[in-house]
């Protein structure tokens, strides 16, 4: 099958998904394209919120429906270089802005696993293309959740990794102390391949870790034995959990682990409830500033004009938080509080390799329920925002379903620890 009938496939087994917002009928991103490497043959979608040269960088929202990328983002350059095929760029929530799949200026993608729920978000595209079969492996963001969410919701395996071992040039950032770029598919093995793919070093992103190439193959060192692994589990997960069918799903997957040899530790993470407020007392102030370039002026729309109501919210928040005599109440407290879970994080982990628990406390809603408080719906990420507050690599990979929607087992690593999270992730998957 050729390119064009390739694209034309997708599309066609598209619609009902709405996963896609641009499909590559022009061959634009096979420019620079590599005829071999590791990835030759796959199929790879990527976030719109991420450059293509040539293609609309829209973040899903009408500010930029017009814009194309003028180059290439380092992860767009990386699967190139390995003979990845580009497909196109996939739905998410506007500007990265939600948890839910629904908020894209180009209408909600379906969940291919549960029809009429949402599928997580806010790379809710590249997660039900992977879902559905359409594409091998997605590119997705994280900035609190936004991979391991909707790989959960979609029974996918999905990872952020360190902060600032792939390179975010080229991704226009939601909260950049928080932004991670990361793979989503199937098999724990092709997550780990994109992996090699694209961490390394980039002199073009400031906060760019300085990891060699020679120390991002992750493929190659996969290892999935669990036995003599001590993983940690934290009284406060069930706590929090509010469906009874995750927790007994997570249970399950607990003494899966500890039938294979793995040890399971008690810890405690007692501000882990903290997490939210403080990681979106942080993203309201990063959003803000990082839209203050979207004035209509260079490219695009006024933001502000343009935008729909959770990324207003964010916005007006952010701009009210900002202001001198409010910082200090809010702003400077959700730091010190951020401090804390980084520590809180770290003291945990101190004895064990990985922590392990649930992705999300809740199943998905269906698609178009009105849910007029948005902290009901920002706590899906309970459980992923302490993991970007505190830097650190995580994933999620299917642990069952629960009345026939997927959910994840969430795997926490020390910083670096990137290669230990996809271990435990990839030996737990072989159990299933």
């Amino acid at each position: 099958m050729d390119t064009r009938e390739i694209i034309s496939d997708i599309r066609e087994n598209d619609k009902n998904l709405n996963s896609f917002i641009i499909l590559d009928t022009e061959g634009l991103a096979g420019k620079n394209r590599a005829s071999g490497g590791v990835l030759a043959g796959r199929r790879i979608a990527v976030k719109s919120n991420m450059c293509v040269e040539g293609l609309p960088a829209t973040c899903a929202s009408k500010t930029l429906e017009n814009y194309i990328a003028p180059y290439d983002a380092a992860v767009v350059e990386a699967v190139k270089r390995n003979g990845g095929l580009i497909v196109g760029l996939a739905n998410m929530d506007e500007f990265a802005c939600g948890a839910s799949g629904e908020t894209s200026y180009f209408g909600p993608t379906q969940n291919p696993r549960a029809p009429g729920f949402i599928p997580g978000g806010s790379s809710s595209g590249s997660a039900a293309a992977v879902s559905a079969g359409l594409v091998d492996i997605a590119l997705g963001s994280d900035t609190g959740g936004s991979i391991r969410n909707p790989a959960s919701h979609c029974g996918v395996a999905g990872f952020k990794p360190t902060y600032g071992l792939v390179s975010r040039y080229g991704l226009i950032d939601m909260a950049m102390s928080l932004d991670q770029i990361g793979p989503l598919a199937k098999d724990v093995r092709d997550v780990a391949l994109m992996m090699d793919v694209i961490a390394g070093h980039d002199h073009r992103d400031g906060v760019s870790l300085p990891v060699g190439k020679q120390d991002c193959q992750f493929s190659k060192n996969l290892n999935p034995e669990l036995k003599g692994r001590r993983l940690g589990y934290a009284q406060e997960f069930d706590r929090l959990i509010a469906d009874g069918g995750i927790r007994k799903t997570i249970h399950n997957a607990v003494d899966n682990l500890s039938s294979a040899g793995a040890e399971i530790v008690d810890i405690s993470l007692p501000n882990l409830e903290k997490s939210l407020p403080t990681y979106y007392l942080n993203v309201y102030v990063e959003f803000y500033s990082a839209t203050r370039k979207f004035d209509g002026r260079r490219y695009g729309l006024r933001i502000e004009d343009a935008c729909g109501e959770e990324v207003l919210r964010r916005i007006l928040l952010g701009s009210y938080i900002s202001q001198k005599e409010y910082s200090g109440r809010y702003y400077r407290k959700a730091l010190q509080a951020r401090s804390v879970i980084r520590n809180e994080l770290s003291f945990a982990m101190k004895d064990v390799d990985v922590i392990i628990g649930p992705t999300v406390p809740k199943l998905p809603h269906k698609i178009g329920t009105r849910i007029d408080d948005p902290m009901v719906m920002y706590a899906y990420d309970i459980f992923t925002t302490p993991v970007n507050l505190a830097g650190l690599p995580a994933g999620s990979v299917p642990a069952g379903t629960v009345d026939g929607i997927p959910t994840g087992l969430q795997v926490i690593g020390k910083p670096l620890g990137d290669q230990t999270v996809l271990d435990v992730m990839h030996g737990f998957q072989l159990l299933g």
